[in-house]
């Protein structure tokens, strides 16, 4: 049985002998030729030679051609900040002021015809022993590129308005499925790390009927679906099911056997979520080894609606032996249980010293995130501590602390950061794995001023 066949049958919610893997490796594969993520992101060649690098060495069931929630963005109007070894990050909200609907992305258009074409050279090379996936800019993540930190005041005061913005995100994302369907590709994702920052009452406000939109669409083309989020999307989980994906895939902000037994009481497929920082780029090949064997032991129902997968787009720095340790657990379970029965991981022993909390000169706020130059979730939080900014200036202090350092995750722990991102105002926890409204930030802020 291929790899693909083997996904397959997952996605059929088959029972299966192995679980699949499917390695994210979005930029990271352009580490794997030496080539930088810009590179990779804008050269047709370079990106195939690294695709098929990560499909000869991670031997992997699936994989996806591009890993960039920037793509739409960026022909729509948003201005992009390029990175060596990050996907670019949006830098202007062309729909901050006014909202124009005009504009319905076609597959001519900006790196469109790129990613399409390496689509179809991957299909041709690989596509019958790995399926393949095509991702896109889910309709919240992308409307938040588009209008920027207005769009959460206009889901709380303008509700018409935010409708509107995402009922044109998912009208452009219908034209990448059927520009990914035109190339051949297998399954196909809507990525919104976003929808993990909003309660169960805005998904259901907003989102339930969007989504239904984009799975029943998928489904009537015979192609099967997949729902990624970031962060901690518990609360939503159940409603993302309700959608009615193939299959939804998470990050190690969550528990897998708590999100599992979730999802299978719907029959959806779970993905996930081998963590990006402290295991894949900072572990040892053990450790990776480990992470995969206690995911599966962690779970009730082993083989049957389990994908093996990163938390999320693989860190472009993340070494090559670490991933290679992943597939070849994912492929040989009992064997890597039977050598690691003895072993240890060994944690970094990182002195961190905090702020003095109770005697602060002004107030303090706290963004942890994986990184807001590469996590949707992660940027708006930080520029909703921007905003704050802006507003105060020199009346309040903001710092970022980014999980992808080591001292970072020390610090995490530390100060015991319950999801990612969180904004810590003076010491304590403010908004956890959900973006403020600008009243609701500021409030907190007035109110310690005035102290």
């Amino acid at each position: 049985m291929t790899g693909k066949e083997l996904l397959v049958k997952t996605l059929n919610h088959e029972e299966v002998e192995r679980i699949p893997w499917v390695p994210f490796a979005g930029v990271h594969a352009g580490k794997m030729k030496g080539y930088t993520a810009t590179e990779v992101l804008n050269d047709a060649d370079k990106l195939y030679e690294c695709l098929m690098e990560v499909n000869r060495l991670y031997m992997p069931d699936g994989q996806p051609i591009v890993f960039d929630l920037q793509l739409e963005a960026e022909i729509l109007g948003c201005g992009l900040m390029w990175a060596d070894d990050n996907p670019p990050s949006v830098t202007t909200h062309p729909m901050e002021e006014e909202c124009n609907f005009s504009r319905i992305i076609e597959k001519t258009d900006g790196r469109i015809p790129m990613v399409m074409e390496v689509s179809k050279r991957m299909k041709e090379s690989v596509g019958e022993s790995t399926a393949l996936y095509g991702l896109f800019c889910g309709p919240l993540t992308l409307a938040s590129h588009l209008r920027g930190t207005k769009l959460f005041m206009d889901m709380k005061k303008r509700p018409e308005e935010a409708e509107a913005l995402f009922d044109f995100a998912v009208e452009n994302g219908l034209r990448m499925v059927d520009y990914y369907i035109e190339a051949g590709i297998d399954i196909i994702a809507p990525v919104d790390p976003l929808i993990s920052q909003i309660s169960p009452k805005n998904f259901e406000q907003y989102m339930t009927k969007a989504y239904k939109r984009i799975f029943d669409y998928i489904r009537g083309k015979g192609k099967y679906s997949a729902f990624f989020v970031c962060g901690n999307a518990l609360k939503n989980i159940p409603l993302m099911c309700e959608t009615n994906p193939d299959a939804i895939s998470v990050d190690e902000n969550l528990s897998m056997a708590e999100v599992k037994d979730i999802t299978d009481k719907y029959n959806v497929v779970i993905g996930g979520n081998i963590p990006l920082t402290t295991t894949m780029l900072f572990g040892n090949q053990m450790d990776n080894m480990k992470c995969v064997v206690d995911l599966i032991d962690s779970v009730s129902i082993k083989n049957k609606n389990f994908i093996i997968a990163p938390g999320c787009d693989m860190p472009y720095d993340i070494p090559i032996e670490n991933a290679i340790a992943v597939a070849e657990a994912a492929r040989n379970v009992a064997v890597t249980r039977e050598r690691l029965k003895d072993y240890e991981a060994v944690s970094d022993d990182i002195e961190i010293i905090l702020p003095d909390y109770d005697h602060l000169d002004k107030p303090l706020i706290e963004a942890f995130t994986l990184d807001s130059s590469s996590c949707a979730a992660c940027q708006y939080m930080w520029e909703m501590a921007h905003d704050a900014k802006n507003k105060y200036g020199d009346g309040i202090d903001i710092i970022e602390y980014k999980y992808n350092k080591r001292e970072n995750i020390a610090r995490c722990k530390k100060i015991g950061v319950p999801a990612l991102p969180t904004l810590y105002i003076n010491g304590k926890p403010a908004f956890i794995s959900i973006i403020p409204g600008h009243e609701e930030l500021y409030s907190i802020i007035d109110g310690l001023i005035k102290k």
